[in-house]
């Protein structure tokens, strides 16, 4: 429940960023009468994860048994590959996220502004298409439904209680900071679940070596045991570990994680970046993140 928690609250707080800028700058430019359309592509997009999210959830449940393996397994690593682009894109991206969205805004709002709801579904649809994925696989990796589900749901519900906060001048969060340790926590789970992709993988016979252990420590740490489910919910470990497991877990987090750490250690000058202010609202609308300069 807390890693998934941690993904919905990450991603979903991406998405919400998103939406607030792009409602903010079309109420500042005074066109109020496009936000049906910017708000029927988040629709739609929420739509898109929604039945990506389904199809996984259905169709997977609905393949023969021994193909189970697999399609899990691929999509773990489908997953573990979508989010690690992401986390990077954003931490290139914030650097200039609202000015990014802005300009996009702006090419948009010629003519009827229809194109405004391809702009909205695209932005969006994105992070949903990534968390849909992602959560899905996370839950798998598991073993459980409900509790990761639930905490994925409280995650989101989090993050679009912040984002209208922040739309709203209520809250200012330092984004360099949040996406930075978030990213790593993020990279940690990831990891966890491109273990279990390649576990499901040697399940499947794709990969060898599926009864050559690095390690059995199910004595010691029983997965029916309150530690052992935090641990396998949190960091998706394993007792039983193979050696192909554990030296991809290895490679994947001490690569990745340690690329991650440098470009953000790079970037700890920060500048601010504001939600441009709605016309009509106090100066309090203007909601500051502080996020890192560009890397040169």
């Amino acid at each position: 429940m807390l890693a998934n928690y941690l993904i919905g609250l990450r991603e979903g707080l991406e998405g919400a960023l998103i939406v607030t800028i792009l409602v903010a700058y079309l109420v500042k430019v005074a066109r109020r009468d496009l936000l049906g359309r910017l708000w029927t592509g988040v629709g739609l997009a929420v739509l898109l994860a929604l039945t990506i999210g389904a199809v996984l959830t259905f169709g997977t449940a609905s393949l023969p048994e021994s193909a189970e393996p697999a399609i899990a397994g691929s999509l773990s690593v489908a997953a573990t590959g979508l989010v690690t682009w992401m986390v990077f894109w954003m931490l290139r991206t914030a650097r200039d996220l609202s000015g990014h969205l802005r300009g996009t805004i702006d090419r948009s709002l010629v003519g009827t502004g229809v194109g405004l709801v391809l702009v909205a579904f695209l932005a969006v649809g994105r992070e949903g298409i990534e968390t849909a994925l992602f959560i899905w696989a996370a839950v798998q990796s598991t073993g459980e439904t409900t509790l990761p589900l639930i905490g994925a749901a409280l995650g989101i519900l989090t993050a679009v209680a912040l984002g209208a906060l922040i739309y709203f001048g209520m809250l200012k969060i330092n984004l360099a900071r949040f996406f930075t340790w978030s990213g790593a926590i993020l990279i940690v789970v990831a990891a966890g679940v491109l273990s279990y992709g390649v576990h499901d993988l040697q399940e499947s016979g794709i990969l060898p070596g599926e009864h050559a252990l690095a390690f059995d420590v199910s004595s010691a740490i029983p997965p029916e045991s309150w530690y052992g489910t935090l641990l396998k919910g949190t960091l998706n470990f394993s007792p039983e570990t193979t050696w192909l497991s554990l030296l991809a877990w290895l490679a994947y987090t001490g690569t990745v994680l340690t690329l991650f750490l440098v470009k953000s250690a790079r970037g700890r000058t920060v500048r601010p970046l504001a939600v441009p202010r709605a016309a009509g609202t106090s100066t309090a609308a203007t909601a500051t993140a502080t996020v890192p300069a560009p890397i040169h």
